[in-house]
């Protein structure tokens, strides 16, 4: 966010020929309530928007047909962006009077709700500016008080290093142990604070035929998901914002879904997962051992798996589900 934070508060430093911006929101709305799938603790949950084709190329084509009609009008030059430049949608749209960032900075419309795709066409063409939108919020908090793991320190804060959609699609590395017990079975985003948004009531189910959500998306079987290869993860996700993440991080949120099921059936895969070309999914199978399995057999895993470790993030994964310290002098030993 810090790069080009210029072009980000002012747009004219992105396009100096700006005049005018057309903001646009699509409906993605769910057809079902994404908080029922929560309990299925056997089974992954993915974010509504990314249970379907990847909203970039469908907004984005809609967007172009718009401007090539405004380029067609006359001496227009347009720019049109969905994600893939430093523009701060939210702000343009509520400036525009689409809607208003509610308590969970998400946008919101009173007609729509806050399942909202946005895109926006920049123009050297005039036209007559909308009349922003006012908040409607109130003293409702239900956005705030649902979050799992307290990511908003005040309302219309967000601190990104504690969302779950943060922690489990952008974030590379290894996500803190802190969190892991609050990410549930989520494997791909979170719709906690979307989901409780009262201003939902009056959206209607999305109805652009090529967002359709894919049924095999809804709650698949983490056994399943856990066993994908990157030729397998490829294939299942192909046209989905699911493939943009990578095999590694989205099978790193699988094994901790897999640790927090309670399931003993799914230890085997947490097990298969200590083999795991990357490191990053073979310390989260650890973790997930940690969870699933006695003592006595995590320390067997470990004589058998970690004992030959070379990364130092699986090494301390390890040390932790095997309950071990470390002395000064190096020696490890039973806590």
């Amino acid at each position: 966010m810090a790069d080009r934070a210029d072009q980000r508060a002012s747009p004219v430093e992105l396009w100096p020929g700006l005049r005018s911006i057309l903001v646009v929101a699509m409906s993605y709305r769910p057809d079902h309530d994404p908080l029922d799938l929560l309990a299925q603790r056997d089974r992954g949950t993915i974010a509504a928007y990314a249970q379907r084709r990847d909203y970039h190329e469908v907004l984005k084509g809609r967007l172009k047909e718009l401007g090539g009609y405004l380029s067609a009008k006359g001496d227009v030059r347009v720019k049109v962006f969905c994600d893939t430049a430093p523009v701060m949608e939210k702000t343009l749209a509520e400036a525009a009077g689409l809607g208003w960032q509610g308590k969970h900075t998400v946008l919101i419309s009173r007609g729509h709700g806050n399942w909202l795709l946005l895109g926006a066409i920049y123009t050297s063409a005039e036209f007559e500016p909308d009349a922003p939108e006012r908040d409607h919020c109130g003293s409702c908090r239900a956005c705030l008080d649902i979050c799992p793991t307290d990511a908003f320190p005040a309302p219309y804060r967000l601190d990104a290093r504690r969302c779950i959609s943060y922690l489990t699609i952008e974030h590379a590395g290894p996500i803190p142990a802190a969190f892991r017990p609050a990410i549930g079975n989520r494997v791909f985003g979170c719709d906690d604070c979307l989901a409780v948004c009262p201003w939902n009531k009056f959206a209607r189910t999305a109805a652009e035929s090529r967002l359709a959500a894919r049924a095999d998306l809804a709650a698949p079987a983490l056994a399943d998901l856990a066993a994908l290869d990157d030729a397998a993860f490829r294939s299942f996700f192909a046209g989905t914002p699911v493939k943009r993440t990578g095999r590694d991080r989205f099978l790193r949120n699988v094994m901790i879904a897999i640790g927090n099921s309670g399931d003993p059936d799914l230890a085997g895969a947490a097990v298969a997962g200590l083999a795991d070309t990357s490191p990053l999914v073979r310390g989260m199978a650890v973790w997930a051992c940690g969870r699933l399995l006695a003592p006595d057999a995590v320390r067997a895993l470990r004589q058998r798996h970690g004992d030959g470790e070379t990364d130092s993030h699986v090494r301390d994964e390890w040390h932790a589900a095997a309950g071990l310290t470390e002395s000064p002098a190096g020696e490890t030993s039973a806590a």
